[in-house]
C-alpha cells in the first residue's frame, strides 16, 4: 500500500492498515518528509512515473484530510484508471446492508454504521463517529471524530462535520458545507454554508 500524503491524517490511515494486517510500503508527497515516524519509503509526487508504477503495483490510499484536495488527487488518478482502495479499521461496526463505495473511503476505529446507510467514494468516517440508519454520506465528505448522524441524514459532497457535532434525524446538509465542532444541527443547511453552536446557526 502507498499513502498519498504523509502527515497527521496519514498517520491515522497507517494505523488502520496496520490493524487490518496490510503493509504500507511508502508514501507520496510534494517533498520527502523529515519526520518519518514509520520509516516509509518516499516515492516522489503521485504523478511521477516511478510513483504511478508503484501505485498500480501496490494500491494506494489518499491520506489527505482536506476534502477538495483529496477529490482533486482522486480525480487525477482515476483519469489514469488507477482507483484508490478503502481503509477500514477492523473495530468498525458496519451493518451488512450498508452500501460502501469502492474508492478511497476511510472508516476509522470504533465507527458504527447502521442499516441501509450509504458511504460514497472518498468519504472520511473518522474515529468513533456514529452514522445511523439510512444516512447518506456524500463523496469526499468528512464526518469528524465522535460526530453523530441520526437517522435519514444526508451529508452533501465535500461537506465537513466537526468533532462531536450532532445532526438531527431527517436533516439534509448541502454540498461543501461546514458544521462546527460540537454543533447541534436541527435545520437543513444549504450548500456552502458554515453553521455552529447549539442549536447551530
Amino acid at each position: 500500500m502507498i499513502l498519498i500524503g504523509y502527515s497527521g491524517h496519514a498517520f491515522v490511515v497507517y494505523g488502520i492498515f496496520k490493524a487490518a494486517g496490510k503493509t504500507v510500503a511508502g508514501y507520496c508527497d510534494v517533498g520527502e518528509k523529515e519526520f518519518n515516524p514509520f520509516g516509509l519509503a518516499y516515492f516522489g509526487t503521485e504523478n511521477s512515473d516511478a510513483a504511478l508504477a508503484a501505485l498500480k503495483q501496490y494500491g494506494y490510499f489518499i491520506a489527505v484530510g482536506d476534502n477538495g484536495l483529496r477529490k482533486k488527487i482522486y480525480d487525477s488518478l482515476q483519469a489514469k484508471n488507477i482507483t484508490a482502495v478503502n481503509a477500514i479499521h477492523p473495530s468498525a461496526i458496519i451493518d451488512g446492508s450498508v452500501k460502501i463505495a469502492t474508492g478511497g473511503i476511510m472508516i476509522a476505529a470504533n465507527v458504527t454504521i447502521n442499516p441501509l446507510a450509504e458511504i460514497a467514494n472518498g468519504a472520511i468516517c473518522n474515529t468513533g463517529c456514529i452514522i445511523e440508519h439510512e444516512c447518506i454520506v456524500g463523496a469526499f465528505a468528512h464526518i469528524g471524530p465522535g460526530a453523530v448522524l441520526c437517522g435519514n441524514v444526508t451529508i452533501g459532497e465535500g461537506s465537513f462535520v466537526g468533532a462531536h457535532a450532532v445532526i438531527k434525524q431527517g436533516i439534509t446538509i448541502g454540498k461543501n458545507a461546514m458544521i462546527g465542532a460540537g454543533a447541534v444541527v436541527v435545520k437543513n443547511v444549504p450548500d456552502g454554508a458554515t453553521v455552529m453552536g447549539v442549536p447551530a446557526k
